[in-house]
């Protein structure tokens, strides 16, 4: 039996922050997948290998986590005022499902990089030595993020002294700010700080819904029976558990005004994510490092995709630094309460910190910018190859 041969498409594999993905350009894609729908959707789960029921992506690119199971297309851009366009893809492992509801905050780490080396800056505004200023369109949630790369000799910098916890080795450290993050919406959908909603298995739970970054449910440590310390294993090795916390953020998406069913949620993997806040307290970290209450404000542990994180995604971290930020929320009162313009959380693989200016407009905050830094490199780079359609 005669089978068409493989497709060949260039791409880049990157890490940006605490996650990995595949980069492409999209002039790069095949025709039919250079726009939204079934053709591109098919395409890049076949290049990650989902769906997978044994959940390894062995037969594609995709490494079995949600942070690893990541696409990002990217395009010069044609809106005044920025340079390249990104559209992120949160792959499913064991569904054909791709999540284009949010961004992905770690690989933003990674876009500006990307977009020097592959032409979609203009060389005049890139520094022979020195830092470069990506301006970037997150054509997901429609906000602009800028990028701040370090150059060496014309090239991106990417090896240096600079160390993130939830990634083993040091690079250099790229300074990432989101501009306006909770965009059109408010940032405090609800208007309140604080709210309450019912969720089954749970009860009664006060939350704190947060519009920055990505949608994220803030709920109390202690009142889902946890302390803020948890590792992964204490949490993904309990399938009834997982269930439970799916459960749980499906009814604070409702709750929230983002779906108008739980049975919708399911088609809202990526957002909103669920997290929860303790005060500072020491742990041990996964990686072994002892992490002292001394150097942080408060504990932080977020899902992701139906898992506990391993780190934290930068969205969430955006999510956190505006919520310490607005006087009365959980991870404000986690925190210590008071104001406060930068904080340093706790999370499974160590600690972060980040940076938020708020104001008031009226009678609603507004969250101005929130910064972080992070790192990305080039892993591989070439082409990937997939079986034709």
């Amino acid at each position: 039996m005669n089978h068409p041969p493989q497709l060949r498409i260039p791409a880049t594999y990157m890490r940006g922050g605490t996650s990995k993905g595949v980069f492409f350009r999209l002039d790069d894609l095949p025709e039919a997948a250079r726009a939204p729908g079934a053709a591109r959707d098919a395409l890049l789960l076949r290049v990650i290998g989902s769906p997978d029921p044994y959940a390894k992506h062995t037969d594609g690119m995709g490494g079995a986590t949600s942070s690893t199971s990541k696409t990002v297309i990217l395009s010069k851009s044609t809106r005044a005022g920025h340079d390249v366009d990104y559209l992120f893809g949160q792959v499913a492992i064991d569904k054909a499902f791709i999540d284009w509801s949010g961004n992905c905050g770690n690989l933003t780490a990674a876009v500006g990089s990307f977009a020097i080396s592959n032409g979609l800056v203009d060389r005049s505004r890139i520094p022979d030595n020195g830092i470069c200023q990506v301006r970037i369109w997150q054509a997901n949630i429609g906000q602009t993020i800028v990028a701040h790369v370090p150059i060496t000799a014309g090239q991106v910098q990417e090896t240096g002294d600079f160390e993130l916890d939830g990634v083993s080795f040091p690079s250099a450290e790229v300074r990432i700010d989101f501009l306006d993050p909770a965009g059109e919406g408010a940032v405090l959908p609800t208007g309140q700080p604080v709210d309450e909603f019912e969720a089954p298995g749970f009860g009664r739970l006060k939350a704190s819904f947060i519009n920055a970054g990505i949608p994220t449910i803030f709920v109390n440590a202690a009142d889902i029976g946890f302390d803020g310390r948890e590792l992964q294993p204490v949490i993904n090795d309990h399938p009834e558990l997982l269930a439970r916390l799916e459960l749980l953020r499906a009814h604070g998406a409702v709750a929230m005004g983002l779906i108008k069913h739980i049975d919708e949620a399911a088609q809202r993997q990526h957002t909103p994510k669920l997290a929860w806040v303790a005060p500072a307290a020491d742990y041990q970290a996964s990686s072994g490092k002892a992490v002292s209450a001394a150097d942080i404000d408060l504990n932080v542990r977020a899902m992701s995709m139906g898992k506990l994180h391993h780190a934290m995604m930068g969205t969430a971290a955006v999510a956190i630094a505006a919520a310490a930020a607005l006087p009365g929320t959980l991870v404000n009162l986690a925190a210590g309460g008071g104001e406060g313009d930068s904080l340093v959380f706790g999370h499974p693989s160590g600690t972060l910190k980040v940076g938020a200016g708020v104001s008031r407009q009226g009678d609603a905050w507004q969250v101005d910018k929130v910064s972080m830094s992070r790192s990305a490199r080039v892993l591989m780079e070439g082409w990937v190859r997939v079986p034709a359609a």
